[in-house]
């Protein structure tokens, strides 16, 4: 169980502010979505939580302070699917996902017993069983997600954090993927953190949501007090209709405009 706070985050790229006084608090076993038009800063967001930009403001794991934490402490503390991953040349899926399992192997140490039944038990539950020794370059955009996020899967740390961990899936994958990623958020109480360009999915798997835009926070809370019609024209210059799923969460429809009738 991993509780994630960010107070008065302030992050970006060299002389470029995207961020400014972000806070939040993410309970421990809960799941937190990340939404906001494009350019709003979501994945700088994930990132500054990683130690991956420089930033200003504190970042803390249970009270931990993630700045003062080695490379190995931190990997073992915070699992990562970025969404546009650097995939090393020459390595097959189970050699690529293996990598997740490194912070608890020692120096020069090869991986045990235990971390190739975790490997294979996360290859079966993402569907990647069958391209388990398949190099990296062969697979498909939707493939090589899945990969990333098994790496981040094995990595069995308290805090998942996934930027856009549905890019490149068609709709049975994304939904097997976030399934998976719920039932171990319940089976282990891991603390999820993602983005997500999909606001219906947003709302179906995320406890709250974050909005953000022009690097601030502009709402936050439960999906159906974010989810509005006026936020959505407001922030994502969008024209929606909002509708209930069988959950009872929003869905989010895109209203088109009138069309010409073909003569």
């Amino acid at each position: 169980m991993s509780e994630v706070a960010v107070s008065g985050l302030t992050a970006g790229y060299r002389d470029h502010t995207v961020l400014s006084g972000v806070s939040t608090r993410v309970e421990s076993g809960s799941w937190l979505g990340v939404i906001g038009p494009n350019g709003a800063g979501k994945s700088t967001l994930i990132k500054a939580v990683l130690g991956l930009v420089g930033h200003t403001g504190e970042v803390s794991v249970d009270g931990r302070d993630v700045a003062g934490l080695g490379h190995r402490e931190r990997a073992r503390l915070l699992g990562y699917a970025p969404q546009l991953p650097q995939l090393p040349i020459g390595l097959t899926v189970t050699d690529y996902v293996l990598l997740g399992r490194t912070p608890y192997t020692g120096v020069l140490a090869r991986e045990s017993e235990r971390d190739r039944i975790a490997v294979a038990e996360v290859l079966e539950r993402l569907d990647l069983t069958r391209l388990a020794d398949r190099g990296l370059h062969a697979l498909s955009g939707g493939e090589r997600q899945r990969a990333v996020l098994a790496r981040a899967l094995v990595q069995d740390t308290g805090v998942l954090l996934l930027d856009e961990p549905t890019t490149g899936l068609d709709v049975g994958h994304a939904q097997a993927l976030l399934d998976l990623v719920d039932q171990l958020r319940c089976e282990r109480g891991t603390t999820v953190v993602s983005t997500l360009h999909d606001l219906t999915l947003a709302a179906q798997y995320s406890d709250r949501l974050l909005l953000l835009d022009g690097g601030g926070v502009h709402a936050e809370g439960p999906p159906e007090h974010v989810l509005t019609s006026d936020t959505l024209a407001e922030h994502y210059s969008a024209r929606v209709r909002l509708l209930t799923a069988p959950d009872g969460s929003p869905a989010v429809v895109p209203v088109r405009t009138t069309a010409g009738t073909a003569g």
